[in-house]
């Protein structure tokens, strides 16, 4: 066997093998029907009404059914200082095709089980300085320009949502799973921007293919929407439909 062939095997599988480990992982619902799984509070999020300071936090919650293989589903939530509860930011795709919104506001509260899904906070920012973010977030999602498109493959879809408002408001410094699919996906067709931590820079070809090379985010190639990628600094791998898999910065 040739080096060509050693190194497309080798490639091949560092692509695929993730992917099939992530199909036999548990999802959390344990049979339950997407449709019937829990969607109650996690207490994940601070309790408003005794947090008076403004609050930021992005979550990731392994995607519904087939999806929940190779992605993520990520939202926003914000609270204002002083204000008694949160506002969730999403977008979904139920009921897109026959004429409902893409972008959701407060379909349900900030910290959910998303369909079973246990979620995870990928990004909590507190204190001085939020409130000025939280004014950035919302322009930026009445800016949304995919308000009533949905597409779970490359994109646009929540994660495209997601990614978009990172980009508008760098200040957050939001570092994606890279196993949220649709992150890479860049409206109007675009091939370079900045990168959703506002750290760096990447290359994308409507979602498909493209590169990343960011102080936060680190390296990461996509090739069909399957991200690899290594955080050096701490270490750690970024892996296709798992995510990252090494210590946390």
């Amino acid at each position: 066997m040739n080096f060509a062939t050693s190194f497309g095997l080798l490639l091949l599988g560092v692509f695929l093998l993730p992917v099939l480990i992530s199909g036999c992982l548990p999802c959390g619902r344990d049979g339950v029907p997407w449709y019937e799984a829990r969607r109650d509070p996690t207490g994940l999020a601070p309790d408003p009404g005794n947090t008076p300071e403004a609050v930021i936090q992005v979550y990731a919650a392994r995607a519904v059914s087939w999806r929940g293989v190779f992605s993520v589903h990520t939202w926003i939530a914000v609270k204002p200082t002083g204000v008694p509860r949160y506002t969730r930011y999403e977008v979904l795709g139920f009921g897109v095709a026959n004429g409902a919104p893409a972008v959701r506001i407060d379909r349900t509260g900030p910290d959910n089980y998303w369909f079973g899904a246990r979620p995870q906070i990928i990004l909590d920012r507190r204190g001085p300085g939020v409130d000025a973010l939280i004014e950035e977030i919302h322009a930026a999602v009445a800016d949304y320009p995919y308000p009533h498109e949905y597409r779970a493959w490359p994109g646009p879809n929540s994660n495209t949502f997601t990614a978009y408002i990172a980009r508008r408001v760098p200040g957050l410094g939001l570092d994606l799973p890279s196993n949220a699919v649709g992150k890479d996906f860049l409206p109007g067709g675009a091939l370079f921007a900045r990168t959703p931590s506002g750290s760096g820079f990447q290359f994308s070809l409507y979602g498909l293919a493209g590169a990343l090379l960011a102080v936060d985010e680190r390296f990461e190639l996509n090739v069909l929407r399957l991200n690899i990628g290594v955080d050096a600094g701490v270490p750690a791998l970024k892996l296709p439909a798992i995510g990252r898999l090494g210590l946390d910065r």
